[in-house]
């Protein structure tokens, strides 16, 4: 993906890079003494485009941080997030917390090689080094008993991850407290996740598992014209060659599926619905992808997460989803560019650099077909972060 378009937001993200600030209101805070009677379940989401060989490949989504309520807070503006050309999109993790009594905690979440983007509530310190953003939120009052209202603003898919039974908690801001069901951040990066995964030339998949550590479950969802089909593969130690699934299966199967497996990690059911209700409408969107269990050590690894006193357990349930450019999405994605087929164009929204990108690639020795591609290619940086 060369060209000017490219390299100029490529310069416009590394220069917003280094003007992040580094937001401190106050030191952190580390409460001594055990939490009895807390527990910690936080779930959340790496994005990922495989690239020609498998691996994730750096991108940018072209388009601002969608579907966000206003009162979240982030880095400068909406539009921020677009121009980070990296190989991992972190999205919305959520942690809750489970308590019988007034407890206070503080919470300090690193990610490797990369930057917070958005949190709430608001946080008493959000830095960034050459190894790794971090985020802070110290004095988290954990309230059982409370009744407070939580913000709102429009129908929003944000919300559905209060549908759990997980304790309200409160924290202080410059214009007053704020109160949540959980503590909620975003973030991009480029760490190294363990999943590849590339297209064979007879269709099927071939899973390589790039870490130490199994795998526990791969899903490949394939959405195509209104039909989805999915395939649930067992645990990947190594590698494997999976098959195309058939596009005869129904969104209640593959959530109920879904939903046993993120429950046998860890998350209670009300947490699993909730993780599954946020992302029910990403994860239909047109084209193939796989989603896959991140182990727990390299969700540790890439996102070291400390709460002092430390609960008496914590479980982290993160699904990663890699995203197939195929010959099949790249044709739907050229074909509705040519027909000026914006509501076809928009069913790819983010990932049409990548995908445009892998087409140019395939299309070299046709160098007509390459100018064309790249043509689209320059229209789709040009509305970059517009709204689709």
């Amino acid at each position: 993906m060369s060209g000017k378009p490219l390299e100029f937001l490529a310069a416009g993200a590394i220069a917003a890079w280094l003007a992040i600030p580094s937001l401190c209101s106050s030191p952190v805070v580390e409460h001594g003494g055990p939490a009895a009677g807390v527990t910690a379940h936080e779930w959340g989401t790496f994005t990922s485009v495989a690239g020609p060989d498998g691996q994730a490949v750096a991108w940018a989504p072209l388009q601002a941080s969608a579907g966000l309520p206003a009162f979240v807070e982030r880095f400068r503006d909406e539009n921020f997030k677009c121009g980070l050309i990296e190989t991992v999109r972190m999205e919305t993790p959520v942690l809750y917390f489970y308590t019988p009594r007034e407890t206070t905690v503080s919470v300090n979440v690193s990610f490797a090689k990369g930057v917070i983007t958005e949190w709430y509530p608001h946080a008493s310190a959000v830095k960034r080094t050459d190894a790794a953003g971090s985020i802070w939120w110290n004095d988290v009052r954990l309230l059982p008993s409370s009744r407070a209202a939580f913000p709102s603003g429009g129908d929003n898919h944000y919300y559905a991850a209060r549908d759990t039974a997980a304790t309200p908690l409160r924290v202080k801001a410059p214009k007053g407290d704020q109160d949540e069901k959980f503590l909620f951040y975003r973030g991009a990066s480029s760490a190294a996740l363990p999943l590849a995964a590339r297209l064979t030339p007879e269709g099927q998949v071939l899973l390589r598992n790039l870490g130490a550590d199994e795998i526990p479950t791969v899903m490949w969802i394939e959405s195509r014209g209104g039909k989805l089909g999915y395939r649930v593969s067992g645990a990947l130690r190594d590698q494997a060659l999976v098959d195309p699934p058939a596009m005869t299966a129904s969104a209640d199967a593959m959530f109920k599926d879904l939903e046993g497996t993120l429950v046998a990690r860890g998350l209670y059911e009300d947490e699993a619905r909730a993780m599954i209700a946020t992302w029910r409408n990403s994860w239909f969107e047109e084209g193939s992808r796989l989603l896959y269990i991140v182990p727990r050590q390299a969700v540790n690894a890439i996102l070291p997460l400390a709460i002092r006193p430390a609960p008496a357990s914590t479980v982290r349930v993160f699904v990663g989803r890699l995203e197939l450019v195929t010959p099949t999405t790249e044709a739907a994605v050229e074909q509705a560019f040519r027909a000026h087929d914006q509501p076809a164009i928009d069913k790819y929204r983010r990932f049409l650099a990548p995908i445009l990108g892998a087409a140019i690639e395939r299309a070299q020795a046709d160098p007509l077909r390459t100018r064309e591609l790249q043509s689209y290619l320059k229209v789709a940086y040009a509305n970059a972060c517009r709204s689709w």
